[in-house]
């Protein structure tokens, strides 16, 4: 692991962002979502999209959307860029996504994650995520999506 930690700013997805994030999105994900899915989600009044940008540079690093429901969040997309994977940056999103929510009294989160993706499965289940289902070959018809949840004590 890098211990050389960046500290990351962050900060509401604009949509003078978004081709940045398309950009970035493509190097991560097997089934990237389009300009338009981003510009959706940013309009979308139970939508919260932000973007993590090192301190020493306004390039974005990586990002976080998700919607909240009442009491309920879900986690629809999270990207890290390849080059900042393993210095914590995963970790300080999901860290903001879950104290954002609970100022607005979430007590449940989902979300669904490749089974092949493993560094993400263990950052989720460090988040105290368990698996709740499986949806066979859920992604590019090939790979299963595991359906994880946490839920709120108190």
């Amino acid at each position: 692991m890098n211990f050389q930690r960046s500290p990351l700013v962050i900060q509401r997805m604009e949509a003078m962002d978004a081709d940045g994030i398309v950009t970035l999105e493509g190097m991560c994900s097997s089934g990237p979502w389009s300009r338009n899915m981003f510009l959706g989600e940013m309009s979308n009044p139970l939508s919260h999209c932000f973007v993590a940008r090192g301190m020493d540079s306004y390039r974005v690093v990586g990002f976080i959307c998700f919607r909240n429901v009442g009491e309920e969040s879900e986690l629809l997309n999270i990207c890290i860029h390849p080059q900042h994977r393993q210095e914590g940056m995963g970790r300080k999103l999901m860290e903001f996504y879950i104290d954002f929510c609970r100022l607005r009294q979430v007590k449940r989160f989902y979300l669904e994650v490749n089974s092949l993706n493993q560094p993400a499965i263990g950052l989720y289940h460090s988040f105290s995520y368990r698996t709740t289902g499986v949806r066979t070959k859920f992604y590019e018809g090939k790979f299963d999506a595991l359906l994880m949840m946490k839920e709120e004590r108190g």
